[in-house]
């Protein structure tokens, strides 16, 4: 039987990123959505496991569904959290900012692709700054869901959630504003130290 995934503490506290970022939105959103994706994958592993020691997979594509949405909606709440920091946004410097220029041309184009990349998902998804071994560099990918649409062994450094329960509460369907205000929210620490894990 695998462990149990639990939900991780928030860095700061659910009124740190004011005034961007709602104590009430962070509140509902990491205690209740996060921890609804945590326990679909406990369940879904759970179930997976009844299904190795009955060796009946009359249900496996449902269950290998749930894992991929269930458990990609943990790692990507998990990461958006540590993204977020209350002296965040500004711009990166160092090796980060050196990649972003070499990958997009400058950082200004880099963050206008991220936020139109972001402000295109269709329906609920994220906006993801990947590093890909095989791509040779950075990337911004889009994430429909938290699985569809997704590039294999690209490896999430800084990522943005634009399903609706993100941000509704303070900017109802006003996904552009909200992606706006995340930017002074970036901790682009955080980002650096996952790409020099990649290298």
């Amino acid at each position: 039987m695998s462990h149990k995934h639990v939900l991780p503490e928030l860095p700061y506290a659910y009124n740190a990123l004011e005034p961007h970022y709602d104590e009430a939105t962070l509140k509902l959103h990491h205690s209740k959505h996060h921890q609804a994706y945590v326990d679909g994958l406990n369940k879904a592993e759970e179930k997976l496991s009844e299904a190795r020691s009955t060796l009946d997979f009359s249900l496996i594509k449902h269950w290998e569904r749930e894992i991929a949405f269930h458990g990609s909606g943990h790692l990507l709440h998990s990461l958006f959290w540590s993204n977020m920091s209350p002296p965040g946004g500004g711009e990166p410097t160092g090796l980060l900012m050196e990649d972003i220029s070499t990958n997009f041309g400058s950082f200004e184009a880099f963050k206008k692709q991220f936020s139109a990349a972001a402000a295109a998902v269709e329906g609920s998804g994220w906006a993801l700054l990947v590093h890909s071994k095989e791509f040779k560099g950075l990337r911004v990918l889009t994430i429909e869901k938290h699985q569809d649409v997704s590039l294999i062994g690209a490896i999430p450094l800084l990522t943005v959630d634009v399903w609706e329960h993100a941000y509704y509460l303070k900017y109802q369907n006003r996904r552009a504003d909200w992606i706006a205000a995340w930017w002074n929210l970036v901790n682009w620490n955080d980002v650096q130290n996952k790409l020099s894990k990649c290298k």
